[in-house]
């Protein structure tokens, strides 16, 4: 079963005028634009030039105790997101995100596509390959984390399961092509 976020729709010209990032999903029928939220122009720029919002409203989603909400919850996700964590095991969190897509969209190769839509997004908020540049991992599991209890929890008001995919799929890619911006506690482990 593939689950859909909808969002008060707005109109197509408004939003392609204004080059605010969206994606169409068709909900019984009818278009549904989904964008990714802006914290209002604040971003954070990181030493490599990669930038992201900045919120400090929001908490540390990568400093919880994952293992044990996974415990408390019986949530396999959590629990292998913090195994990725605690031990740099890739595997781990190439898991967590199987284990997502198969539920949320059925099969692995929909949800790359959904999430295709959320890199298309991320170019015309940022700038293309803005990612690439370098981020801390620990911004990826914070964010990425943050998505999948907002998913997990209904909220509606962006595309939360792609931005989740996004944030892992972004963890991954860092942990292997850019070493040096491994700032989880594995690091101190394995250094």
């Amino acid at each position: 079963m593939r689950v859909a976020v909808s969002v008060p729709p707005s109109p197509l010209a408004k939003l392609t005028k204004t080059r605010k990032p969206f994606s169409v999903k068709l909900l019984a029928g009818k278009e549904v634009f989904m964008q990714i939220k802006d914290s209002g122009g604040e971003h954070r720029k990181f030493a490599s030039g990669a930038v992201r919002d900045i919120d400090e409203n929001k908490g540390r989603c990568d400093l919880l105790p994952l293992g044990i909400l996974a415990e408390c919850t019986k949530d396999p996700i959590l629990g292998k997101i913090d195994r990725y964590v605690r031990t740099g095991n890739r595997t781990s969190l190439e898991e967590a995100i199987l284990i997502f897509a198969k539920i949320v969209y059925e099969d692995v190769y929909t949800a790359f596509l959904e999430v295709s839509l959320h890199y298309r997004d991320g170019c015309i908020k940022y700038s293309e390959r803005n990612w690439e540049k370098g981020i801390p991992l620990h911004s990826y599991i914070d964010s990425g984390v943050r998505h999948y209890l907002k998913y997990r929890r209904g909220d509606k008001d962006e595309p939360h399961d792609r931005a989740f995919l996004w944030n892992m799929f972004g963890a991954l890619w860092t942990h292997k092509h850019l070493p040096e911006f491994n700032d989880l506690p594995f690091r101190k482990e394995t250094a």
